[in-house]
């Protein structure tokens, strides 16, 4: 098949639905079908070309005359390239390839069903939910469940990264606390210092580690220091080597509000660090409804404390979720990523 990959940018930033692409159009491109990436660049970039996948510039930018522009680039991408598959991740892909389709099936992938514009994803002649719950929500919101499929995210066995024994782990001071989340409201950064807060002074040895950057990073950031716990708090930023966090740490903490199908939980599963996760979302399908982790309400930041009091103060408790969150890896693999979505892909070639 030759299958184009179009979505916003191929940034290194820690963006799931980069990581998806990128990790679908390199397995593809190994297992000798033609690939190319449509996006407006960026570090990832090399690793497609050490692939093999073609990358084609697009600035797909939100202003009128950059959309026009935009139009006629991907038109004659389209017509060079020839694709019999075009696969769009993001809002602005979707209406190019559907408004310009040509001889071509177009798929798409919802990432973010909570955000309202993700209904344009429903443009496409299939469309891939990241999770159960994502499937759910898209019925409910309208999208034919015909054209819907499910794909569940897994990252392990990724061309991005290394084996997870290949990374060197930090010397975290112990017991410690980490999540590995984007600086915003909706991942639940606020609740996890209010919980951290409450439980710090019973145990004194605990550190809490906040990876990620986002636009509400000094919103944690005056919220921490606001705390008589402010220097057990570290605020680590993007680090292109998470995993080094999730294998160092004693246990992961994802308190989203909202979390479609977080790539992250198979990672720290790999790791093999004890996992606590909100109720929400495709959470508790990666956490295989707490058979690998603990589930807690999500905005509640008294039980959050309460299950971490739980851990800490039961080393065979605690020892026994690590344990947990690294059985059952098999289906977390990529390789069952790439191998359902071409799945999906044959199904509209056949039809």
């Amino acid at each position: 098949m030759r299958i184009i990959h179009i979505l916003n940018h191929v940034q290194e930033i820690g963006n799931g639905i980069v990581n998806v692409a990128v990790d679908l159009a390199c397995l593809q491109e190994k297992t000798g079908h033609e690939v190319a990436v449509v996006s407006a660049g960026g570090e990832y970039e090399a690793l497609l070309a050490d692939c093999g996948v073609k990358h084609y510039q697009l600035d797909q930018s939100r202003q009128p005359i950059s959309i026009m522009k935009a139009g006629v680039r991907y038109r004659a991408i389209a017509a060079e390239f020839q694709p019999d598959i075009v696969h769009a991740h993001m809002m602005t892909g979707i209406v190019l390839a559907r408004i310009l389709k040509s001889n071509y099936a177009l798929v798409s992938t919802v990432h973010n069903e909570f955000q309202r514009a993700s209904l344009l994803m429903g443009l496409a002649d299939r469309v891939i939910a990241v999770s159960k719950a994502v499937q759910s929500s898209m019925a409910q919101r309208g999208i034919p469940e015909s054209k819907l499929r499910v794909v569940c995210n897994g990252t392990l066995g990724s061309p991005r990264t290394r084996q997870i024994q290949d990374y060197q782990p930090l010397p975290l001071q112990r017991p410690a606390i980490a999540t590995v989340a984007g600086m915003y409201k909706r991942k639940g950064i606020a609740e996890l210092i209010a919980a951290f807060e409450q439980i710090a002074p019973d145990f004194p040895q605990a550190h809490l580690y906040l990876v990620g950057n986002g636009p509400d990073r000094e919103l944690f950031e005056a919220q921490a220091q606001a705390t008589s716990v402010a220097e057990r708090i570290h605020f680590e930023g993007f680090q292109p080597e998470p995993q080094r966090y999730l294998k160092s740490c004693d246990i992961f903490v994802l308190a989203s509000h909202r979390d479609p199908c977080p790539l992250v939980l198979s990672e720290a599963r790999e790791a093999g660090a004890a996992i606590i996760g909100t109720q929400v979302d495709g959470i508790p399908e990666a956490l295989e409804y707490g058979q690998a982790g603990l589930l807690v309400p999500a905005k509640d930041s008294n039980s959050l404390a309460k299950v971490l009091v739980e851990l800490l103060s039961n080393s065979e408790m605690l020892h026994e979720w690590k344990q947990r969150s690294h059985q059952n890896l098999e289906w977390l693999n990529v390789a069952r990523v790439h191998q359902q979505t071409l799945a999906v892909y044959r199904e509209l070639i056949a039809g």
